[in-house]
């Protein structure tokens, strides 16, 4: 016959946990990533000026013939008008009979002769966006009648599409007759001559 199973013995005591063991040395760099996607393009910037065709000065002539043109007196603080078109690079153009536009920053030459029956004077007017004003260095007259009047100055642009005119200069008492068949029987010539120079 089987005796009786005896008691479990006693659990044996659990030994000490042993000392962390060091560091191991940094392992060898890893291989470079490769390069990204590339991101999205940054917008057009604005289209600058066009400048003159094949390398050429930008220039233009304007002119009118009288008769038919420029019939009426032309009053103090109104301008001359040149209806026509002369030779042309085609950048400096016309707004209408008697406004031109200087459309790129600059210094522009500017010359113009008019055949003028009275004693007066001339003086180019310039619009940079705040209204056509006179530039004091640009008159030009004189003291007797049945000649021209002729100037030529330097105009120098701060913005992009200013415009010029030329002008019987605000202020003054007589209004020109801008003489018709001046010195022969041929339509006579009032010419504007408009030249970029940088």
């Amino acid at each position: 016959m089987t005796g009786n199973t005896g008691p479990a013995g006693a659990t044996g005591a659990t030994g000490n946990t042993g000392l962390t063991g060091a560091t191991g040395n940094t392992g060898p760099a890893g291989a470079t990533g490769g390069t990204g996607p590339a991101g999205p393009a940054g917008p057009t910037g604005a289209t600058g000026a066009t400048g003159p065709p094949g390398g050429l000065k930008t220039y233009a002539e304007f002119y009118a013939l009288m008769p038919p043109d420029n019939a009426a007196t032309v009053a103090p603080g109104t301008p001359v008008e040149f209806p026509q078109n002369g030779p042309t690079t085609g950048i400096i153009t016309r707004l209408n009979p008697t406004e031109f536009l200087l459309p790129n920053i600059g210094t522009y030459s500017v010359s113009f002769s008019v055949s003028v029956s009275e004693a007066g004077q001339l003086v180019l007017g310039l619009d940079s966006g705040s209204g056509m004003g006179q530039l004091p260095y640009t008159v030009y007259g004189r003291a007797t009648g049945t000649s021209q009047i002729a100037g030529e100055a330097l105009v120098t642009t701060t913005v992009v599409n200013s415009k010029i005119e030329l002008r019987n200069p605000a202020g003054e008492s007589t209004a020109l007759t801008i003489t018709p068949l001046a010195g022969g029987t041929d339509p006579a010539v009032a010419s504007l001559v408009i030249e970029q120079l940088d």
